[in-house]
């Protein structure tokens, strides 16, 4: 997809905003590092093997997601952006096709992250929004109990 095609995003936008009980130093961490990642990212039940990881622009992330069934989902990344430590934006480049803008704004001690996932259409949105929408809920649950053993 063209940049320009992720610009008109109206009915195609899963939007989450969370304030994290940490500072943006960590949450950062938590992202920037598949040693973090490889706990919390992916909805309940679901496990990961990270196979490259290369965070910088232009970077690949490729990685099996196991769901609690042991079915394997395949999946490749690339990092568009990454801006430390203001925003991460990513391209998911297989099916579904989706781009995330990650902002993180630190508040005091505490990060306001805002996490956007835009589908290639409303097509692709409206057939995953029934799991999407709610496994990006579920994982951002993760992440908020992996911030807590991370900062013990």
């Amino acid at each position: 997809m063209s940049a320009a095609n992720w610009q008109t995003a109206e009915g195609r936008v899963n939007t989450i905003v969370r304030v994290f009980d940490a500072p943006r130093d960590i949450v950062w961490a938590a992202w920037s590092d598949p040693e973090h990642i490889k706990h919390w990212w992916g909805p309940t039940g679901f496990t990961n093997t990270i196979e490259e990881f290369y965070f910088r622009s232009g970077g690949h992330w490729r990685f099996v997601m196991h769901g609690p069934d042991g079915t394997a989902y395949d999946n490749h990344n690339v990092f568009v952006e990454v801006v430390k430590p203001e925003r991460i934006v990513i391209d998911h480049i297989v099916e579904p096709l989706f781009r995330i803008h990650v902002a993180f704004e630190a508040i005091g001690e505490t990060t306001r992250m805002t996490f956007r996932q835009t589908f290639e259409s409303i097509e692709t949105f409206e057939r995953v929004k029934p799991y999407a929408v709610p496994g990006a809920m579920q994982m951002f649950d993760r992440f908020v109990r992996h911030l807590e053993r991370t900062k013990r």
